[in-house]
């Protein structure tokens, strides 16, 4: 179990690294010129000046050796200054970090719930109306993009009915719950999808082992059946969805915060992109990667615990 843990550790920190390179690179790569953003544009921007600027910010050295500078800067929690704002990059994002944090979390309660829920309530029901139902209305729920169903959730329950706000992130846990809503909901339409398909063909395939039919001949209920053994050996792929869909979910955010207007960690990329603030593009992108792979780090490591069929293989 120890190398096990060791080995993902490994891979963790090798996939971080290459990951972070691969940000630095491509938001560099980006169309538009830094220095010529913190000069203040090019009215008036003359070629002494734009030395000046790329000299002061670094910009002048080779791309490697500006990455390992902010590589450093980052392992020391430095993330830079924003172009945009002039305040630290690690200020705003932990200004926005928990509004962000509590969509996620919201729309992760609501997938998991509704999603769990419909997938065993498909299989119980399997061939039948309901089966059909569930198939039918997840795979709607699939074919919807996320900002197609954030504005017809803000046209018919926030604007034609009044029942939710369409804007801001509310303030307190009860004004967070009222405002978060609608958001949670149009972030976790299409998870609530795949995870009831998933729950569904699981308890399917759990349900035609061999000892679920002994089980079934020697007169124990089938509530009993389902529960003990059916949902319980179905649970590793389960849990393992259900994390990599929550960890898919950090970068997600952006069309739904951008949608409701509302400052969390998506929207303050967009803004980051737009007005090319790199530091706060790096920072944000480095931070939505850092959570996906240890989120689905420890999916990886819990999995064998779920499942003793994976836990023997890996032995």
């Amino acid at each position: 179990m120890l190398a096990r843990i060791s080995r993902r550790l490994a891979g963790l920190l090798a996939t971080l690294l290459a990951a972070s390179f691969v940000i630095f690179a491509a938001v560099y790569a980006a169309p538009g010129d830094p220095a010529v953003f913190l000069a203040g544009g090019r009215d008036k921007l003359t070629p002494e000046k734009l030395e000046l600027v790329r000299a002061q910010y670094h910009l002048d050295e080779p791309l490697v050796v500006q990455y390992g500078r902010w590589l450093g800067d980052c392992l020391h929690f430095d993330l830079g200054r924003s172009f945009k704002y002039s305040d630290q990059v690690a200020d705003l994002i932990v200004a926005r970090f928990p509004t962000t944090l509590a969509l996620v979390a919201y729309a992760t309660v609501l997938f998991v719930v509704l999603g769990v829920g419909a997938g065993i309530l498909a299989a119980v029901r399997r061939g039948t109306w309901v089966d059909s139902a569930v198939v039918g209305g997840t795979t709607l729920a699939a074919s919807v993009p996320s900002f197609v169903s954030a504005i017809a959730l803000a046209a018919v329950f926030g604007v034609q009915l009044g029942w939710f706000p369409v804007t801001g992130g509310g303030e307190g846990f009860t004004g967070t719950l009222h405002h978060l809503t609608l958001p949670a909901l149009a972030l976790a339409l299409g998870a609530l999808a795949i995870i009831s398909r998933v729950t569904r063909q699981a308890m399917a395939d759990a349900g035609a082992a061999d000892h679920v039919e002994a089980a079934r001949s020697s007169g124990i209920p089938e509530r009993e059946i389902v529960r003990r053994h059916i949902l319980r050996n179905a649970l590793g792929p389960i849990v393992t969805m259900c994390g990599l869909v929550m960890a898919g979910m950090l970068a997600g955010t952006v069309v739904v915060e951008t949608a409701f207007g509302i400052s969390g960690i998506g929207s303050l990329l967009v803004g980051a992109i737009n007005t090319h603030d790199f530091p706060v593009a790096q920072a944000v992108l480095l931070l939505m990667v850092t959570g996906y792979i240890v989120v689905t780090t420890l999916v990886d490591l819990v999995h064998p615990l779920l499942d003793p069929r994976v836990k023997e293989a890996a032995a």
